[in-house]
């Protein structure tokens, strides 16, 4: 018989994902159709679903492009859905981003470009700067990946390297109107930073793009550290004219998504308390964290449910299989130390946790005791960055596939009196 506890998490998973579906969120918020032609472009995990929402929306003609993450893609009938390389960028996705940004460029003052954004779509919406190539790009975007940065700073790196994002896009497609629709996968859903702003202002700039590289102290390749010493163009920026028919909706947040998934724990019997949707910082520290947080909790008796959201980093130091949200949990099950009464979940809304094939994993209470049953210590896997492996052996991985949307990590702990 499945534990209660593991049924109910996965059940607040998936009432997150829910409800950041396309299908559901994306139709309310579609603008009216222009006098001239509409055209659909996008990019990100979610961008074929909310493609195909969009044509089952749609009153008028359209014709378009999105590029999504291999494994992603949904059939559509207009518009046309390319797969591509995530989290690495490939020149599939760089031929796509260079066909996107010329289909811009022909709209007219009449015409509507209606903009499909959601995470995901900073690696695949990959077009290099003049003078840049794709494995400069490449080279960059796989260091930022190890080296623990969190992904607003990421992404001001990646503006400043690209032709396409940073508010590139919407200058491309000026007179037309722009109507981006968002779903945010980034802390506190700045649109500046999901997908690195393809259509929307750039407050951030060269000088901070070269100071986050020291600050990581990431070695780019030389036409990278020449591009970025030179800085030449600058990314446009708040208050620019070509951002006045230009408009921007989030249509799905995690703070939505965690909305949801209280009011199912509040049904189930547990009082909720929220930790917020935007938390950041080493995953297994935040982990560490939450475990000592719920022990503190249980001491004062009552069911009681922590819900979280946000994007957590991962310092890579081992050559293990991980994700982030694998390495959350061993941080957390070393904490609770097998403590009665306390189980989590923890897992990427997109379905994929970092490279892997799960979204995240489960945390029970003899998660520890069966780990030493069949001989593995998880501190060491830990420290290998193989946390993977530790739920993989224990059958305690969370795999559900692409679920087609991406409003980040979702995080719950349940809690009941010992």
């Amino acid at each position: 018989m499945s534990d209660p506890a593991r049924v109910l998490l996965q059940r607040l998973f998936e009432a997150a994902v829910a409800a950041a579906d396309p299908m559901v969120c994306l139709g309310p918020h579609l603008p009216l159709p222009p006098a001239g032609r509409t055209l659909v472009l996008g990019a990100g995990k979610a961008a074929a679903s909310m493609a195909r929402a969009v044509e089952q929306n749609w009153p008028a003609a359209m014709e378009g492009l999105v590029v999504t993450r291999y494994g992603h893609g949904v059939p559509t009938s207009h518009i046309e859905v390319v797969q591509a390389a995530h989290p690495v960028p490939d020149a599939t996705g760089e031929a796509a981003a260079g066909r996107i940004l010329a289909m811009a460029g022909k709209l007219g003052s009449d015409d509507l470009l209606l903009v499909l954004i959601s995470g995901g779509g900073s690696s695949l919406l990959s077009l290099p700067s003049p003078g840049l190539s794709l494995a400069d790009k490449q080279a960059v975007n796989q260091a930022l990946l190890r080296s623990g940065a969190p992904i607003d700073q990421m992404n001001v790196v990646r503006k400043h390297l690209s032709a396409i994002k940073g508010g590139w896009l919407a200058a491309a497609a000026a007179p037309a109107q722009v109507v981006s629709l968002l779903i945010s996968d980034v802390p506190g859903d700045d649109p500046a930073i999901i997908a690195s702003g393809p259509t929307v202002a750039d407050p951030s700039t060269f000088a901070e793009a070269r100071d986050i590289l020291a600050r990581y102290r990431i070695e780019p390749p030389r036409a990278v550290a020449r591009h970025l010493a030179a800085a030449e163009q600058e990314t446009p920026k708040p208050g620019d004219r070509l951002f006045e028919r230009c408009r921007t909706i989030l249509i799905a947040t995690p703070g939505g998504s965690i909305a949801a998934a209280a009011e199912m724990a509040t049904a189930a019997g547990y009082q909720v308390e929220l930790l917020g949707d935007d938390l950041e910082g080493e995953a297994r520290e935040l982990g560490a964290e939450h475990g000592r947080l719920a022990l503190l909790r249980q001491s004062s008796g009552g069911r009681l449910a922590l819900l979280s959201g946000g994007e957590t980093t991962v310092t890579v130091r081992g050559n293990g299989r991980g994700g982030r949200n694998v390495e959350y949990l061993a941080g957390l099950a070393l904490a609770l130390g097998g403590r009665p009464g306390i189980s989590a979940l923890a897992g990427d809304t997109d379905g994929i946790d970092g490279t892997e094939d799960n979204a995240g994993a489960f945390v029970l209470p003899d998660t520890l005791r069966r780990a030493a049953t069949v001989g593995i210590d998880p501190g060491t896997l830990l420290a290998n960055n193989d946390a993977h492996d530790l739920f993989s052996a224990l059958d305690d991985l969370l795999i559900c596939g692409p679920t087609l949307t991406n409003v980040n990590d979702f995080r719950a702990i349940l809690i009941d009196p010992v």
